[in-house]
């Protein structure tokens, strides 16, 4: 089979599957809870939270990045980090309808 089809699937849907893949990661959650701590940090910062190697964390930096979960800036040498509001908003009026929906229906 190979390719997952997303063209099958909502843009709404693929997003979502996207975002939560990103999330698929313990060092992922971990650099958000992180953020969420600081509000804001440089990625030399994250490296020395973390028992990973810089590539390592660099690659999860990407992945939370390319999910739109985190933001980051250029300043000087560095990219400082943060967390992205709007993704986690989207994530939030997600969860919010799959409760409002499921709320005291049971299988």
């Amino acid at each position: 089979m190979g390719a997952t089809k997303t063209e099958h699937f909502t843009d709404r849907q693929n997003q979502i599957a996207t975002i939560a893949k990103a999330l698929g990661h313990p060092a992922r959650i971990a650099i958000i809870e992180y953020l969420m701590q600081v509000n804001a940090c440089i990625c030399g910062d994250i490296v020395n939270e973390l028992p990973l190697a810089q590539p390592t964390v660099s690659q999860h930096l990407k992945e939370l990045k390319n999910a739109g979960l985190i933001k980051g800036n250029i300043e000087g040498n560095a990219i400082c980090y943060c967390i992205d509001e709007h993704t986690f908003d989207i994530l939030t009026n997600y969860f919010s309808n799959v409760i409002s929906v499921t709320k005291g229906k049971c299988c």
